[in-house]
């Protein structure tokens, strides 16, 4: 089912996401909600998806990138369920790229993010996940984990005047398509 998306000044946009607890995770309803956000990432065409912009206050994630026509040339990312997340950054070196939002509809900001990351957190199933995760896909993560934690990429920017709307932006900033997730 295609969930409504909460946009920036809906409550749950801004709050911070409580954990969830792992006697959970195997249960028909939240495995219903974690296809059900995996259904929604796809509808609007988004590469990663956390439960507080479905209005939900919890500490969920998806992401996908697999032959995305807006990133054809951005290395695959497998279908990753983030349960509590937990990012720990491993290269202080920064890279700024355009990042979008399905709860900031037809807005494009850039946006300066670590390049490399250790993710703790648990899968779909409950189990441990611990892996590094680099450029784009680190990008991703640090996106969604900043919804659970009540941010959005326009606190990460350093200058407003590098935030403009999606047809202005594809027309006079930049030849490619930006993330949104």
């Amino acid at each position: 089912m295609i969930l409504k998306v909460a946009r920036l000044g809906f409550p749950s946009v801004r709050t911070a996401a409580k954990p969830v607890a792992l006697e959970q995770v195997k249960s028909h309803d939240f495995q219903k909600l974690v296809d059900d956000m995996i259904e929604t990432m796809y509808e609007y065409h988004g590469v990663g998806l956390a439960a507080p912009q479905v209005h939900l206050p919890i500490q969920l994630a998806v992401l996908e990138v697999q032959n995305h026509p807006r990133y054809p040339d951005m290395p695959p990312v497998p279908l990753t369920v983030l349960i509590n997340p937990r990012v720990t950054i491993v290269d202080p070196a920064t890279a700024d790229d355009w990042e979008g939002c399905l709860s900031i509809p037809d807005l494009r900001g850039l946006v300066p993010r670590a390049t490399e990351i250790r993710v703790q957190a648990h899968g779909r199933d409950g189990e441990p996940l611990d892996f590094t995760a680099r450029d784009f896909h680190a990008r991703v993560i640090q996106h969604e984990t900043d919804h659970l934690n009540g941010e959005v990429y326009l606190d990460r920017m350093p200058n407003l005047s590098q935030l403009g709307f999606l047809d202005e932006w594809q027309r006079f900033l930049m030849p490619r398509p930006p993330a949104r997730t």
